[in-house]
């Protein structure tokens, strides 16, 4: 394997993939992630909200639930979030976990800058912040941990602790430059994740993924390996107002009609994946009502987010081929209505811009504003507005994610539809300038 540096943010120096990094600083603050049983997410698509859904759940089911994913769309407090802490945290657990508070992630920082001078090399930005949520997850003495990936698997931050559930959700090419050139490449570094004794949940339905992670499973020793549509599946899928209606099947139980309020049909994957995990975790059947309540009170920020109306302004962090193609799919479902499509589109270095307009569907687009992603890996506008050109899609080049939005809510009359995408980093700045 080629140097590489998982898990690091844009930017930042390239470093061999090891996690002797991580296990040192977590060494040093006395194993947290051990305090708690885990349930560890990875997937090229669908892994946040797969992980939000699957958090829904444990916490409707009554557990004291920490969670944490990324990328964060505006406060960086996004990545952690936990119980209310407190005497009477059992009681207002239900709700929706909170984000890390200000101070105490001041404080866990400080702490782990403190002790940086023990170990042998300087942990990264990423590690840091897994490091702080575990900490804090201990601290608030969850009953679970939910876990996403950051990047890959097998060197990422988050596999220094034990996953009692793995969870693949999707593999496709991504992130090449790292993990890999080929899906089987991408599933193998994804796979790193199962340990011994876990149950997988596995949505990949390729074959060649399906044989990479059984042959993980059976190398490490892990329990079961549950496989979409073999032994688990969303086999009701509607639009409904504001969601998906959706009839689900695991191993363990079966559930009809039940409502998430996330849009796109790929969101029915996820919640079956979600609940095939809870399950597994609690190696027992989740009551109607409570699947009912974990996904009705699901949200994902960024992810087909409905945030205006006359226009229609949607934001969708989709950044591959093939989460611009399910992008696509949703809109002919869901939103057809909103006449042509006025695109904010900002991509980062590795995608080609091309591609991904292609999957996305040039015939419905009638401009493209094309913007840089507030990143340092960010693609030129150039490229991007070249690229819709080269599509037929007349396109327009603006300086900022800020101004790009403006130019779309000036430019697109009420009965068409605002689409801001390409970036988790561009969706993030967007909903910052939204009003």
């Amino acid at each position: 394997m080629e140097a590489r540096s998982l898990g690091v943010p844009p930017g930042a120096p390239t470093r061999a993939p090891t996690l002797d990094r991580m296990r040192a600083l977590l060494d040093a603050s006395a194993e947290p992630q051990r305090a708690y049983p885990v349930l560890h997410l990875t997937g090229t698509n669908g892994k946040t909200s797969t992980a939000r859904i699957l958090a829904s759940l444990l916490v409707a089911s009554g557990l004291a639930v920490g969670t944490t994913t990324s990328p964060h769309l505006e406060r960086i407090n996004e990545r952690i979030t936990g119980p209310p802490v407190g005497p009477r945290r059992r009681e207002r657990a239900r709700r929706q976990h909170d984000p890390i508070p200000d101070a105490d992630l001041a404080d866990h920082l400080r702490v782990l800058q403190g002790l940086e001078s023990l170990l042998a090399a300087r942990p990264s930005w990423f590690e840091l912040v897994i490091a702080c949520a575990f900490r804090w997850f201990a601290d608030a003495a969850v009953d679970a941990a939910v876990v996403e990936v950051g990047m890959g698997g097998r060197w990422d931050a988050t596999n220094v602790a034990d996953g009692q559930v793995a969870v693949l959700t999707t593999v496709a090419l991504d992130h090449t430059e790292y993990l890999g050139p080929t899906v089987v490449d991408i599933a193998e570094e994804k796979a790193g994740i199962i340990k011994a004794g876990a149950t997988v949940v596995v949505g990949a339905r390729d074959p060649a993924v399906v044989e990479v992670v059984e042959r993980r499973a059976a190398e490490v020793g892990a329990a079961r390996v549950l496989l979409l549509e073999r032994d688990l599946a969303c086999e009701g899928n509607e639009l409904a107002v504001g969601g998906r209606m959706l009839d689900l099947r695991t191993p363990w139980s079966e559930h009809t009609e039940v409502f998430l309020p996330l849009h796109g049909h790929h969101q029915g994957h996820n919640a079956v994946l979600a609940v095939a995990a809870a399950e597994a975790f609690l190696d027992a059947p989740l009551a109607g009502d409570v699947v009912a309540e974990g996904l009705a009170r699901a949200t994902s920020p960024g992810r087909l987010e409905v945030v205006g109306r006359d226009p229609l302004v949607l934001l969708d962090g989709a950044h591959n081929v093939q989460g611009m193609s399910a992008l696509g799919r949703a809109l002919d479902e869901e939103f057809a209505g909103g006449g042509p499509v006025v695109a904010v589109v900002g991509v980062l270095a590795g995608h080609e811009p091309g591609e991904l307009l292609e999957a996305l569907g040039p015939s419905r687009l009638r401009l493209v504003i094309a913007c840089p992603a507030p990143s340092p890996r960010t693609l030129g506008p150039g490229e991007v507005a070249d690229a819709a050109r080269r599509l037929g899609v007349e396109a327009v080049e603006v300086p900022s994610v800020a101004e790009a939005v403006d130019a779309a809510r000036a430019d697109a009359a009420a009965d068409e539809t605002i689409l801001v995408t390409g970036s988790l980093y561009v969706v993030g700045a967007a909903r910052a300038s939204l009003p």
